[in-house]
């Protein structure tokens, strides 16, 4: 930013925005216009510094917390076959904690960092599960590891959306496209978990049914615990002591404390070489965007206002702009439909996946973990190339985002459908390499549509909503499995049947995306 550059004062910003009653600067119907005043004045200066050293250093840091998330989703499927040979159960509990833990974990942390700000949640969450996953590796019985497993996906539960909403706080608005590029993580994350389980669980693992398993010859995911949660730790102490993380501007303000987030801008924008104008004057002019007789001070505004967003997250200002017209309406209802039958699908094929391959190898004469590994580990590689056609057919005229999501769904349904009919281990493997490829394009599409989608003054309730959906069914998942024959081809089948079902759903939301900056309704 130019030395000589400044802000525009309040009376020029008054000027502007009184003829259009204030909408340029804060949400209409908003319970607090000094908030998004001065939320609009931080993210000017933070658009002024632009993309810098510090922003990079961040993308880094809360990718670490993306691969934590990924890289313990892939663990517990793999070790998932270990782990009921070893304790003689079928493991749906299993399946049941990852997926309770993770869904209060989103809902706690996600209210949570309004509370007691991001910085703690930031470092708390990633630091829960690397101690709970190194504590698993000792569990002497399956009640023991489930409650270990519930409580880092209490952890893993806040990863995203904690990541998410700091890197959203500190990154310019014309870099924001890179929320999308911090999915390459997830990618690190499957490929970490697969390279770590594959010489571990597959040399010191029982030997294949019907031979006995005793502990002392099955501690392969006992080790890949430690590794895994040992490699998260060293994430946490990186995030701690190598990148001083600030508090989030935006938080700091919304709590009364403007001298402390001019002071984090400030500190950004020296970390990023830069010169930034901003100062507490700016912040303090803009209390004058409520109109004259509604001027409040700092101490007035933390109690009417942030306690109201601290206790009140989901109140219905919050909600109503995601259902303000009929078409918005219809818009996220199929958004959230989308999010909670996808959840449950591909947690109940990447759930059984491992299991299912394993056993169909044993069948069929392959009897190598490390041939089962080795496998997995070349369809992960598939999730670059997809990441990449993903990004192509988005924006291809006669495509776009819709036909692109309901198109690659009913495909990755129908590749787990065919699944369940290989007669060879290397057919299923094929079927698995080309689901792996569609689902990445699904899932990769379904979360960016989404946030174009969500009206912008509404998009982080609209993520809580949905994500809790896909906790939700993530938790039906499980049932499912405790009530089915997880020895059969059935979770496979009522996954691919779902995903077939999405697809068409899919083509039923009445905006394409494609053109458009953003949703406002």
């Amino acid at each position: 930013m130019s030395p000589s550059q400044e802000f525009p004062t309040s009376d020029d910003r008054r000027a502007i925005a009184k003829p259009r009653g204030l909408q340029t600067h804060y949400t209409v119907g908003s319970l607090d216009p000094v908030y998004h005043a001065k939320a609009k004045i931080l993210n000017d200066a933070l658009q002024e510094i632009d993309m810098g050293r510090f922003q990079w250093y961040l993308f880094i840091a809360a990718g670490f917390g993306w691969t934590a998330d990924e890289l313990m989703l892939m663990v517990k499927a793999l070790i998932y076959t270990s782990i009921t040979r070893e304790f003689d159960v079928q493991g749906e509990w299993i399946i049941f904690a990852h997926a309770i833990g993770r869904l209060f974990g989103a809902i706690f942390w996600c209210v949570g960092c309004d509370v007691w700000g991001r910085r703690w949640s930031f470092h708390l969450t990633i630091l829960i599960t690397s101690v709970f996953s190194l504590i698993a590796a000792a569990a002497p019985n399956n009640t023991v590891l489930c409650i270990c497993i519930a409580m880092w996906s209490f952890g893993v539960g806040g990863n995203i959306p904690i990541d998410l909403t700091i890197f959203i706080e500190f990154v310019p608005t014309s870099h924001r496209y890179m929320l999308t590029v911090l999915c390459v993580w997830w990618s690190l994350g499957d490929l970490v978990g697969s390279l770590l389980a594959w010489p571990l669980i597959s040399n010191f693992s029982c030997p294949p049914a019907p031979a006995p398993c005793s502990a002392s010859s099955n501690k392969g995911w006992r080790y890949c615990l430690l590794a895994s949660g040992g490699l998260i730790m060293v994430m946490w102490a990186i995030r701690l002591f190598a990148f001083d993380l600030p508090e989030s501007p935006v938080y700091l303000m919304s709590r009364g404390r403007d001298k402390d987030a001019v002071a984090v801008v400030q500190k950004v924008a020296t970390i990023n070489g830069k010169i930034s104008n901003l100062t507490l004057a700016h912040l303090k002019q803009a209390e004058i965007l409520a109109g004259d007789s509604e001027v409040q001070s700092d101490a007035e505004m933390v109690k009417s206002t942030s306690a109201m967003r601290k206790f009140s997250e989901f109140h219905a200002s919050h909600v109503r702009p995601l259902f303000a017209t009929r078409v918005m309406t219809h818009s996220t209802s199929i958004l959230i439909v989308l999010w909670a039958l996808i959840g449950l699908a591909t947690s109940l094929y990447f759930n059984f996946q491992t299991y299912f391959l394993q056993t169909r190898g044993a069948a069929h004469g392959i009897h190598s973990l490390s041939a089962v590994f080795r496998d997995q580990v070349i369809s992960i590689f598939l999730h670059i190339p997809a990441a990449l056609m993903a990004g192509y057919l988005v924006e291809v005229p006669i495509i776009g985002r819709r036909r692109t999501l309901a198109i690659f769904t009913v495909i990755t349904g129908v590749f787990a459908l065919l699944s369940t009919t290989a007669s060879t281990y290397d057919a299923f493997n094929g079927w698995n390499c080309g689901l792996t490829y569609s689902c990445v394009i699904v899932c990769g599409v379904l979360y960016a549509m989404s946030m174009e989608l969500f009206p912008i003054k509404a998009r982080g309730t609209g993520y809580v909503i949905a994500f809790t959906a896909y906790c939700i069914c993530n938790v039906g998942a499980s049932i499912i499995a405790i009530y089915a024959n997880i020895n059969t081809s059935l979770p496979i089948l009522i996954s691919g049947a779902v995903l077939v079902l999405s697809g068409f759903i899919a083509l039923l939301l009445p905006i394409e995306p494609r053109g458009n900056a953003s949703i406002e309704k």
